[in-house]
């Protein structure tokens, strides 16, 4: 991949300098070096680390998944393929492509828990009507048959979306925590269906470098990156619901001293 194409990528995807660095191990003064054409010379590891950034989520072995009939290939699958799996088949359908989706972990488990529950008391405490999702949840997200996906934790303000057997069309909240099989595609693949969606506000959750990645697309500032060390605000909320992460950073010290 060009440094021309990587420019294209970055500015599709609304990558910041910033955001390269902390995703690809990058030091920031040198991508800035690279892209402004003053270091002509990048070296060969640094150039594999940025080019990793922008590439695609690899898809589903062919014979991990289940497969309709011969005439079907990835990219070709829709919403009633993915309906027409075994109930033990964990997959999402993003595009046509079927993605893996392998049991989250315990800590996985409670941190999507423990956000579901703050977002839900919040909404309960002030008679709310938005409703706090928590996986699994099936969401057509682009209101075609090409995709559906299931957030770790989703907040639905419009009950027209939401039918007897999931959601058609896009939340107007996301959460993704970050697990090693589904890192990359949260941070590119998602974050773009999910912003060319109409979600107002995706986070991406890192337990393992505890840090929250904050896109509010309605904010001029975006993203915004923070440690877990103190409350984040809500976007959608104005910032009346702060999110607490006090206990899910002991859980994580507890998973990282065992």
């Amino acid at each position: 991949m060009t440094i021309q194409e990587m420019k294209e990528k970055k500015r599709e995807k609304g990558y910041t300098y910033a955001l390269m660095s902390e995703l690809s191990g990058v030091p920031l003064g040198t991508i800035q070096k690279i892209f402004s054409g003053e270091t002509v010379s990048p070296r060969y590891d640094t150039l594999k680390a940025l080019e990793e950034l922008f590439r695609e989520a690899p898809v589903v072995q062919e014979e991990c998944v289940y497969r309709i009939d011969s005439q079907h290939t990835q990219g070709s699958y829709t919403v009633d393929d993915y309906r027409a799996l075994p109930e033990d088949q964990r997959v999402e359908l993003i595009d046509g492509y079927f993605y893996d989706m392998a049991a989250p972990t315990v800590l996985h488990q409670r941190i999507g828990g423990e956000v579901h529950r703050q977002i839900a008391n919040f909404i309960m405490d002030r008679g709310g009507s938005c409703m706090p999702l928590i996986s699994p949840v099936d969401i057509q997200l682009d209101c075609d048959e090409k995709t559906m996906v299931q957030p770790d934790v989703a907040i639905l303000c419009k009950e027209d979306k939401a039918e007897v057997w999931g959601i058609y069309g896009a939340p107007d909240f996301i959460l993704e925590v970050i697990s090693p099989s589904t890192g990359r595609k949260d941070y590119t693949k998602k974050l773009s269906k999910y912003m060319a969606a109409g979600v107002r506000e995706y986070w991406i959750l890192d337990p393992y470098q505890q840090k929250l990645l904050v896109y509010f697309f309605e904010s001029e500032v975006c993203p915004v990156i923070y440690g877990m060390s103190e409350p984040v605000p809500v976007g959608i909320y104005n910032g009346e619901l702060e999110i607490v992460f006090s206990s899910i950073v002991k859980w994580i010290k507890e998973e990282m001293n065992r």
